[in-house]
């Protein structure tokens, strides 16, 4: 008989996995209702005096495959990362990022001119920013003492 070490993390994990296939959805993936799923990009939103920074992880992902677009307050990136295939001589042992389509909505605050909006993309990162209209910007009034 061989002794076996209690890992508790492992049963949690063991126990995870069994719950998410029996409501049938995984920690990773969820389906969005445009039938886009699969993945999610992780994103910061970043607010200065003059503008709000998006900054989206996208690695391996070509330009090509990425839309931006702004409508009715909502922002909206989308794309697709493709998935490499096995060929000869090549054999994956463990494939553990995810593919397919991702689409990410944000709300934008009301204070975006949305006819300035900037996007790039760097080095496997996206940015957009969205800069402040001119109206919404603080100003200074003085007071006058009577």
């Amino acid at each position: 008989m061989n002794l076996v070490r209690f890992d508790p993390f492992g049963e949690l994990e063991a126990m995870s996995t069994r719950l998410n296939r029996l409501f049938g959805s995984s920690p990773v993936a969820s389906a969005d209702a445009d039938g886009f799923g699969g993945w999610a990009p992780a994103v910061d939103v970043e607010e200065t005096a003059t503008e709000y920074a998006i900054k989206a992880d996208l690695p391996d992902v070509k330009k090509a495959d990425v839309k931006v677009g702004i409508e009715n307050g909502v922002l909206t990136i989308e794309g697709e990362r493709k998935q490499e295939k096995e060929e000869k001589g090549k054999k994956f042992h463990r494939v553990e990022r995810t593919y397919g389509k991702f689409v990410r909505r944000l709300t934008v605050p009301t204070d975006v001119d949305q006819a300035q909006v900037a996007a790039d993309f760097k080095d496997g990162v996206f940015n957009v920013r969205l800069p402040k209209s001119a109206n919404a910007k603080p100003r200074s009034i003085e007071v006058k003492v009577a």
